[in-house]
């Protein structure tokens, strides 16, 4: 369905944004521009209707003021159990007392549609939206963080706790190909994440895209705006799927349906890799790589607590494994995987 939202525009008057598009092979695209989850034929019967969820009536769009939305957060207390899916560094990261502990993790996502689907992240089937799928995800990675919540529906921007923050995008921002980011007309809350981007006063972890195309690619002749307006920002991170996590013996690939670092140097510098098992959890997409990347962020946070977030975003970037990953080349794999054991390894960071 394609609708024209008073979120996003440019000056042209055919101007609309996609608000979710129904893709071929029973894959999906979900919400306000699009949620990156892609889930497979088997899944998607799954799909029904949401009932009453008090945390999406806290983040309903049209509020003038998110803090009611923000204020709405997730109990981690039973989380803490290391899953099939995560990589064995989040274990060793774990036993040496990092957990995110300090860090507030804002995910912003679709937290009031009526969309729902199932997965198992290793804590029983769940039938759950996207943004609770993605909160929920962040909080295993990293079981001490403040998660925080705000509906990507609402239009006021994206505030931020002391300390060090990290924005999780599982979700783009799509309209007609061929604008320059800076004839849109951004709303507060997009403008702010883009802003803390540009001057390093958040992490913000962004799903790279499932259409197999370079980051700010044109598909069907659309592109995604929010990936665009990122690129070269100083604590960005693009992140693309693997199909697996890789080690040196057994490499991992990059899945068949995520995007790609590309030929542009400024996303290359900024876009890492981590594995999507959804073999393991039933969930396919970038959406379930930023917000483990969003985790390991809180985590290498929780070890370097004076560090900035730009400091926090390179240290992920420069510690990036080349190794663990098939026939590595920057223009697909950009840094590399992503590895929370080489990021935690110094005493301190610069």
């Amino acid at each position: 369905m394609w609708r024209c939202l008073r979120r996003l525009a440019v000056v042209h008057p055919s101007f609309c944004l996609n608000r979710g598009k129904i893709m071929s092979n029973a894959r999906w695209k979900f919400g306000i521009a699009t949620a990156l989850a892609i889930l497979p034929a088997s899944m998607a019967a799954a799909q029904e209707a949401g009932g009453p969820d008090p945390l999406s009536a806290l983040c309903r769009g049209g509020q003038s003021n998110a803090s009611i939305c923000l204020s709405a957060t997730l109990p981690a207390a039973t989380l803490q159990t290391l899953q099939s899916w995560m990589s064995p560094d989040v274990g060793a990261a774990w036993r040496a007392g990092y957990k995110g502990q300090g860090v507030t993790i804002t995910i912003v996502d679709d937290f009031s549609s009526t969309s729902k689907f199932s997965g198992n992240f290793g804590i029983g089937t769940q039938t759950q939206r996207h943004a609770e799928w993605t909160r929920e995800e962040a909080s295993m990675v990293a079981p001490l963080a403040t998660i925080r919540s705000k509906d990507f529906s609402t239009s006021s921007s994206v505030a931020l706790s002391p300390g060090l923050n990290v924005l999780n995008l599982s979700y783009g921002m799509y309209a007609n190909a061929g604008y320059s980011p800076n004839q849109i007309g951004w709303s507060a809350e997009e403008a702010s994440i883009i802003s803390y981007a540009t001057r390093g006063t958040a992490v913000v972890s962004k799903a790279a895209g499932n259409d197999a195309v370079a980051v700010g690619g044109v598909t069907s002749g659309q592109q995604d705006y929010l990936d665009l307006a990122l690129v070269g920002k100083a604590s960005a991170i693009f992140v693309g799927a693997l199909n697996s996590n890789g080690t040196p013996s057994n490499k991992a690939s990059m899945a068949w349906y995520s995007n790609i670092a590309g030929s542009n140097q400024a996303v290359q510098s900024h876009f890492l890799v981590v594995g999507v098992t959804g073999d393991k959890t039933g969930l396919y997409g970038t959406s379930f790589a930023a917000p483990i990347v969003a985790g390991y962020a809180a985590i290498v946070g929780s070890k370097f607590t004076k560090a900035t977030p730009t400091q926090i975003t390179n240290q992920l970037l420069n510690t990036a494994r080349t190794d663990t990953l098939a026939n590595y080349s920057a223009s697909v794999y950009g840094k590399g995987e992503a590895s929370l054991s080489r990021a935690l390894a110094p005493l301190s960071i610069k």
